[in-house]
């Protein structure tokens, strides 16, 4: 008997805090963006997600707090209660002081509300806007590699902001010697499902907006994406070395699913033109299936903004002045056959309590069966 089909998602729930351990004392006192973000979870049930925007702290404290008195609890507008054996979470570039002024403001900072824009990844404390991964199936954790470290520089023909004004480099040498391409992290995480092995490839792309005309976050974001068509393509890449010193993509062999909140409209909104083309486009992605809802097409229709792509895509609802855009993906591999997906966001008035209000953007869930 074939194994049932694998559902895999990517959800940016916007469970992060302004203030270090400020996750874990909500969660311990009772939140209610939890609860909902819970009650989605419950719906939808993946058997594989992938959690944007949940603060990382060493100890895993808000991750088990979040399985056991959210997720396994039944939550209203939700279903029946979820557990997930499995989970995996790391360490992330978010509100890590560099040291360096990155902003060019004439202070070099850490972290701190004065000094975000200085961290290694934009943060007020190290972890916020962390990732969390949460299965069904074992996740071979010791094989999981990370890019947390890998330098923006050591990417060929790297997209080096420049100040238009001028027409020299943004940051200086030894400033750009020393970023980080990945804001958050970029994870290769193996995870042993009924279907074989399946590499999930998780991150969170910088958004490309919150800088000015040298358009450095745009160009970060598109070589963070470009980042992961690096490690999906042949050749022998010296450059792309993990954290753990290992360097080379992913063999031409595996199969995968990348998910996350990768900050790219493939046709509307600020990202760099082709960004999130270099992994729709990709040979070895199937992007064929586009998850959909109604809920997305309603709410882009309200605001009547001018859109070139297709609403019902759309993932995320960012008010009337930015509205509705497509910026989370589940990328399945080829090999696999994608049996039916879509973008949880009902439509308005079908629930009595909707739960997707919790963040501004939607949970995005794809059904797979691995060919034979």
């Amino acid at each position: 008997m074939a194994p049932a089909a694998l559902r895999v998602a990517t959800y940016n729930t916007s469970l992060y805090d302004g203030t270090p351990g400020g996750l874990v004392r909500r969660l311990e006192a009772g939140d209610e963006r939890a609860r909902r973000i819970a009650a989605v979870l419950q719906r939808v049930r993946p058997d594989i997600v992938l959690l944007n925007e949940f603060d990382y702290d060493a100890e895993g404290r808000a991750a088990t707090l979040f399985q056991r008195d959210y997720l396994a609890v039944a939550q209203p507008g939700g279903g029946a209660p979820l557990h997930y054996p499995y989970r995996y979470l790391a360490p992330v570039n978010t509100g890590v002081a560099s040291g360096l002024d990155l902003d060019r403001d004439g202070s070099a900072g850490g972290a701190g509300r004065q000094h975000g824009d200085d961290a290694w990844g934009y943060g007020l404390f190290p972890g916020q806007y962390g990732m969390l991964l949460l299965s069904r199936h074992p996740i071979a954790a010791a094989q999981a590699r990370t890019f947390r470290l890998l330098k923006w520089s050591a990417l060929p023909d790297a997209r080096r902001p420049r100040d238009p004004a001028s027409g020299t480099w943004w940051h200086p040498d030894a400033v750009w010697a020393q970023l980080r391409l990945s804001s958050k992290s970029h994870w290769d995480v193996p995870v042993d499902t009924p279907h074989g092995r399946v590499h999930v490839l998780a991150a969170h792309p910088t958004p490309p907006v919150f800088d000015g005309p040298e358009d450095r976050n745009g160009a970060r974001n598109h070589d963070e994406i470009r980042l992961w068509a690096e490690y999906l393509s042949p050749g022998v890449k010296p450059w792309l070395c993990d954290d753990d010193g290992r360097c080379g993509g992913l063999p031409a062999q595996a199969r995968f699913v990348l998910v996350g909140d990768l900050n790219a409209d493939p046709d509307d909104g600020e990202s760099v033109p082709g960004a999130i083309a270099q992994l729709l486009a990709h040979p070895r992605v199937d992007a064929r299936f586009v998850p959909r809802s109604e809920g997305a097409v309603q709410q882009a229709a309200a605001y009547g903004l001018p859109r070139k792509g297709d609403v019902a895509s759309h993932t995320g609802d960012f008010g009337p002045q930015t509205g509705t855009l497509r910026l989370d993906y589940v990328l399945p591999s080829r090999g696999w056959r994608v049996l039916d997906g879509g973008v949880y966001w009902p439509v308005p008035g079908t629930l009595a309590d909707d739960p997707t209000t919790a963040s501004d953007h939607r949970l995005v869930w794809l059904d797979l069966a691995a060919e034979p």
